[in-house]
C-alpha cells in the first residue's frame, strides 16, 4: 500500500508497518492486548511474508526455503534473511518463527520509530503512540473512528464487502487473527468470522506462517521454563551493616543487593508486606515494555489518594483512561509552558534570593524547596502559597509514609497536628478557585488550574470535582520533587569548585548582556551545565523506585512475578552498576559525552519507566537549570559544615538529610530590583 498525506513522503508500507498499524489501539495509545509470545510470532510472521512477496523466500507445506539472499535494506529483516540463508537445511515456518521470536521486540521497536520518523505516527512521552493529525485528516474516509482508517478500512471492505482481497490484505487478516484483536476492531457476526477464517486460507505464505504463529507449543514451552527458578530472599540482618543502606542511599543499596542476589530478589520488612525487587537494566527494560500488561497502580495508590478525597487521579489511572488524561494534561506540564514563563523565574528567583544574607546559613532542603515553590504555585495554579506551603508538605510526607511506603500505623495521620494541617487542602482549593474566575484569567497566561477545570467542565467522569483537591496539589507536591532535585545540585555545584566555575562561567555568558529568552539555553550555551544536572539526578535521584501490583502472572529473568504480588522496580539501582556505570560513585559529567554515553540504553532512568514515566521531565531540567544558572551567575554558596558527607533521608523520597546546610559566601553579581 502506497501512503501519501500532508507532511508525509509517498512510501510502500512494509508488512510489518502495516501489521503495527493495524494493532494499534488509538485509546490506550498501544497495541492491542496480545498476549507476548503471539505478538512476537505475528511480528516475525509479517517479516517473513514481507521476504516472500519481495521474493526472497518461498515456502510450501513442508518448509520455507531460500530464492534470493540479496539484502532489502532493513537491516532487521536482512540479519534475519541473513540466518535463514546460512542454515544448512530447509526448517519449516514454524520453526524459523520461533526461532526469530526473541528479535521480534527490536522490530517492533524500528518499525515504530520508522513509522514516527515518516510522520505516520506521533509519540508521546511514556511509550504511547497514536496515528499522527496529519494523516489522520487526509485518510479519514473511513467509519471506524479516527486514526487507523488508511489500514482498517482496506481490511474492513475484505470483510464485509467481499471480492478477493490483495494479498497482502490476505496476509494481514491472517496475522491479526492469530492474535485474536478483531473483535476489539469490528462488530463481527457468525458470517463476519467465517469470512475472516475463509480469508485467512487463501494465501500461501500467510496461511503457512499464521499456521505456525497459532502453534502455541513454543511459548508454552518457554514459558514453563521461565519458572524454574525461585526467588531469593534478602537476609535482613545484612542491611545495618550496608554503607549505602548506612547512608540511606537506595539506589545504591538496590545496587548491591542485585550484584549478591541478582536482578530479582525479595524482601519481607518486619511489619510490612513483602515486595520483590526488580533492578537492573534488563528488568528496567522489561518494565519499560511489558510493565502495562502485567503490573498496575491503583492497588497501591488508592488509600493515598483518598486521603484527598480523590479516586482516579493521574498517578492511580492505568490504561486508556490514562492515557487520555495525560494526553489532555500533556501541554500543562510541557517544556513550552516553562520557556514562556523564563522571566516569571528569573523574577520569582531573584525576589527569593534577595532574601539571602551573607555569611548566613541556611537548612539546604527547606531553602531548595521554597525558592522552587515560589515559582511553581505561580506557574501551575497562579496563587501565592509560601505561607501554608511547609505544613501541606509536612502533612502529604505523613501521608506517603501510612499509605505508600507503610512504615507508620493509620492512626498518625489523624493526630491533632495532622488534623489541622489537612484543613489547608481546602484552603489551597479555595486560594485557586478564588483566582480562576474568567474576568481574572482574561489574558492570563495558562496553567495547570486553567486545564483542569477546562477537563472539568468537559469531561467531568476524567476529572470530577473530588479529584480537584489533590489535582490543585500538584503544584505543592511538584515542588517537594524539583526542589529536592535543586538541593542536590546546589550540593553538587557546591562541593566540587572545579565544576563551579565552569557552569558560572556559562551563567555570566548568558546573563551578562541582560536576561535571555528562552531560545538562548541551547545545548552548546549551557552544555557543562546539562551533563552537570544529568549527573546529579544520576546519583541522586528524587524518584529511585516505582511501586506496582502484579495483575497478570508473569516471568522476568526467569522468575515468575505471581498474581497479586507487590512489586518494586527500582529503575536507578543501575546507577550504581559498574557494568552500566564505571566508577558509580564517582560525579562525572564525561560520561554523557561520546563515545562512552553510558546515558543511552535502560540503564539511566531519573524520570521513573514505561507508561508512568514523568510526564514534567522536560519542564524539570529546564526550570532546574534556570535556577542553577541563577544561583552560580549571582552567588557563591558553600557547604556547611565544611566537613558535611553527604547522607540522605530517604522516606518518603531522598533528599539530604537534615544536617546540610548552605553558607552565602559571596554575592558575584548584584540582583537587579524587583519589577
Amino acid at each position: 500500500m502506497t501512503l501519501q498525506a500532508e507532511g508525509v513522503a509517498a512510501h510502500q508500507l512494509s508488512l510489518p508497518e502495516e501489521l503495527i498499524l493495524m494493532l494499534l489501539n488509538e485509546e490506550s495509545g498501544y497495541f492491542h492486548q496480545v498476549p507476548g509470545w503471539d505478538l512476537d510470532c505475528a511480528v516475525v510472521g509479517s517479516v517473513l511474508a514481507e521476504l516472500s512477496l519481495q521474493g526472497r523466500i518461498d515456502t510450501d507445506v513442508d518448509s520455507l526455503y531460500l530464492l534470493d539472499q540479496t539484502p532489502t535494506g532493513d537491516p532487521l529483516i536482512d540479519a534475519m534473511l541473513g540466518e535463514i540463508a546460512d542454515s544448512p537445511e530447509r526448517r519449516t515456518a514454524q520453526y524459523w518463527i520461533e526461532r526469530l521470536a526473541p528479535r521480534a521486540e527490536d522490530v517492533v521497536d524500528s518499525t515504530l520509530d520508522r513509522l514516527v520518523g515518516r510522520k505516520i505516527l506521533r509519540h508521546y512521552d511514556g511509550d504511547f503512540w497514536t496515528v499522527a493529525p496529519n494523516v489522520e485528516q487526509a485518510l479519514n474516509v473511513g467509519s471506524e473512528g479516527p486514526g487507523l482508517e488508511f489500514i482498517r478500512t482496506r481490511i474492513r471492505k475484505a470483510i464485509f464487502e467481499y471480492g478477493i482481497p490483495d494479498p497482502r490484505d490476505a496476509i494481514v487478516i491472517a496475522l491479526v487473527n492469530t492474535c485474536d484483536v478483531f473483535r476489539f476492531m469490528f462488530d463481527l457476526d457468525e458470517e463476519a468470522e467465517e469470512r475472516i477464517e475463509f480469508l485467512c486460507r487463501l494465501d500461501l505464505i500467510g496461511r503457512s506462517i499464521a499456521a505456525a504463529v497459532s502453534v502455541h507449543v513454543g511459548g508454552s514451552l518457554l514459558r514453563r521454563s521461565a519458572l524454574t527458578r525461585k526467588i531469593p530472599r534478602v537476609a535482613l540482618r545484612k542491611l545495618p551493616f550496608n554503607k549505602n543502606a548506612r547512608a540511606g542511599n537506595v539506589s545504591a543499596l538496590f545496587a548491591d543487593l542485585a550484584k549478591e542476589y541478582g536482578p530479582v530478589y525479595e524482601l519481607r520488612p518486619p511489619f510490612g508486606p513483602a515486595m520483590i525487587i526488580l533492578a537492573g537494566a534488563e528488568t528496567n527494560r522489561w518494565a519499560h515494555r511489558n510493565g502495562r500488561r502485567h503490573l498496575r497502580v491503583k492497588d497501591y495508590f488508592n488509600d493515598f489518594e483518598k486521603v484527598y478525597g480523590a479516586n482516579g487521579v493521574l498517578p492511580s489511572l492505568d490504561g486508556a483512561d490514562h492515557f487520555r488524561l495525560r494526553k489532555s494534561l500533556a501541554p500543562a506540564y510541557s517544556r513550552a509552558r516553562v520557556e514562556g514563563r523564563v522571566h516569571d523565574i528569573y523574577k520569582h528567583a531573584r525576589r527569593f534570593m534577595a532574601g539571602w544574607e551573607l555569611g548566613k546559613t541556611y537548612q539546604a532542603t527547606q531553602l531548595s524547596r521554597r525558592m522552587i515553590n515560589l515559582q511553581l504555585s505561580d506557574f501551575m495554579v497562579s496563587i501565592y502559597s509560601q505561607d501554608i506551603f511547609e505544613e501541606m508538605t509536612k502533612y502529604k510526607e505523613r501521608a506517603l509514609l501510612v499509605h505508600i511506603v507503610k512504615v507508620l500505623p493509620k492512626f498518625m495521620l489523624k493526630t491533632p497536628a495532622m488534623r489541622r494541617r489537612a484543613k489547608l487542602v481546602e484552603e489551597l482549593l479555595a486560594r485557586v478557585q478564588s483566582v480562576h474566575t474568567p474576568a481574572q484569567r482574561a489574558n492570563a497566561p495558562r496553567d495547570l488550574a486553567d486545564d483542569l477545570l477546562s477537563l472539568y467542565a468537559s469531561d467531568p467522569q476524567l476529572v470530577p470535582e473530588a479529584n480537584l483537591r489533590f489535582a490543585f496539589s500538584a503544584a505543592l507536591i511538584a515542588s517537594v520533587y524539583l526542589g529536592d532535585a535543586f538541593s542536590f545540585a546546589l550540593y553538587a555545584m557546591a562541593s566540587q569548585p572545579e565544576l563551579c566555575a565552569k557552569i558560572q562561567a556559562e551563567a555570566d555568558a548568558l546573563f551578562d548582556n541582560g536576561d535571555p529568552g528562552p531560545d538562548a539555553f541551547t545545548p552548546e550555551s549551557i552544555d557543562v551545565t546539562h551533563r552537570f544536572l544529568m549527573e546529579v539526578l544520576r546519583m541522586y535521584p528524587i524518584v529511585p523506585i516505582s511501586i506496582r501490583n502484579v495483575m497478570n502472572t508473569c516471568a522476568v529473568e526467569d522468575y515468575e512475578l505471581p498474581l497479586g504480588a507487590r512489586v518494586a522496580v527500582a529503575q536507578t539501582a543501575p546507577h550504581y552498576m559498574e557494568e552500566h556505570f564505571p566508577e558509580p560513585h564517582k560525579f562525572d559529567i564525561d560520561r554523557y559525552l561520546p563515545p562512552r554515553n553510558e546515558h543511552l540504553g535502560s540503564g539511566y532512568a531519573p524520570f521513573g519507566l514505561g507508561t508512568h514515566t514523568c510526564l514534567g521531565s522536560r519542564w524539570l531540567e529546564l526550570q532546574l537549570a534556570l535556577n542553577v544558572l541563577l544561583v552560580a551567575h549571582h552567588f557563591d554558596i558553600e557547604v556547611a559544615p565544611k566537613n558535611y558527607k553527604l547522607r540522605f533521608n530517604p522516606l518518603p523520597s531522598p533528599k539530604p538529610n537534615k544536617k546540610l546546610k548552605f553558607r552565602i559566601a559571596a554575592r558575584r553579581r548584584d540582583l537587579p530590583p524587583a519589577p
